[in-house]
């Protein structure tokens, strides 16, 4: 296996913490008419909204054939260009299906359903270089790109589903590392998983790619008290926070490499009380893991409704947004 934090350093005082965003929904917003504002009523688009309030990165997913084509191969290069235009740093997440890939579903895409191992391997770093090849041939420059969704149980169920075929998810994850490496040599390879309190999943997950010779760059973890409050992982925001921190600073001792909170969230119906969250999630992030995690991204902050942990309310950000706009000045 590749030595993987020999490419990431830990932070340091000169180098960027990333604040970011996942705000790949926004051409659908946009597709049925919706409009956001920024806190002063002013219509905004997304990504200029994101940048007035403080981020300085955005994350993209990516599906493979989405009936809608929202999330494919061109609409990521729509948002791309405009997170270039404002300067922004760029997160590729391959979801490495169809549609949504979490921890409960993991759907090979309909083109790859009867592949073989072999195949696949090579369907992945194919599509891979694809969408990446798009981003470079447009002078999009790529900083992260993430190997695959809350992979906790591997990807590409049942071939790849980490439980009982850890070799293969091993091997296709190392795919679409030589992929990404083959189209940005400098981009940093990221394995995600849910769940950034819970070590045992994580041990799990890195245990096998490693043993398997798979490579990666960066560990992202997902951090939200709510589902982990669901799940009886723990018993308060606190308790996250806490297990948080100390799984990021074991991850570096035990496997040598930097982390990024690639998702996190609180519910909007409650600014104040995630505005104070997510200012203790940042400085946290940023002052209590011996500077090795880099960043930390909100998903969909623009969600409202049928999603409770966005950070909007009447199109407009909340009190929440306020973290990030607060330690962007710090």
């Amino acid at each position: 296996m590749a030595i993987p934090f020999l490419s990431v350093l830990a932070q340091t005082e000169d180098s960027p913490f990333w604040l970011g965003a996942d705000i790949s929904g926004t051409t659908q917003l946009e597709a049925y008419g919706q409009r956001l504002y920024n806190a002063r009523g002013e219509i905004r688009e997304n990504t200029a909204l994101m940048k007035e309030l403080g981020l300085n990165a955005v994350r993209l997913r990516v599906w493979v054939n989405p009936r809608e084509r929202f999330s494919d191969m061109h609409d990521v290069l729509n948002m791309a260009l405009r997170a270039r235009y404002y300067g922004m740093a760029i997160m590729i997440d391959f979801h490495y299906s169809d549609w949504w890939a979490d921890p409960g579903k993991q759907t090979i895409p309909g083109t790859w359903q009867y592949y073989s191992y072999d195949e696949m391997k090579m369907a992945l770093a194919a599509h891979t270089r694809d969408v990446l090849k798009l981003l470079k041939d447009h002078s999009v420059d790529v900083k992260w790109v993430q190997v695959g969704n809350e992979t906790t149980h591997g990807f590409l169920w049942p071939m790849g589903r980490a439980e009982d075929n850890m070799q293969q998810y091993a091997g296709l994850t190392d795919a679409g590392y030589a992929a990404v490496k083959s189209v940005y040599p400098d981009a940093l390879c990221i394995v995600h998983l849910d769940a950034g309190c819970d070590a045992s999943r994580y041990d799990f997950i890195f245990d096998g790619l490693k043993q398997y010779g798979a490579r990666w760059d960066m560990i992202g973890l997902s951090v939200y008290p709510y589902w982990d409050r669901e799940a009886k992982l723990t018993k308060s925001e606190d308790e996250t926070l806490q297990k948080v921190v100390e799984n990021i600073r074991r991850l570096n001792k035990k496997y040598g490499c930097e982390t990024m909170i690639v998702e996190t969230g609180v519910e909007a119906k409650k600014p104040q009380e995630g505005k104070a969250f997510m200012q203790k999630l940042i400085r946290a992030a940023r002052q209590q893991t011996n500077g090795h995690c880099h960043g930390v991204f909100y998903w969909a902050p623009e969600a409202e409704g049928h999603y409770p942990l966005g950070a909007f309310q009447n199109h407009r950000p909340t009190a929440i947004m306020e973290a990030f706009t607060e330690a962007s000045l710090q």
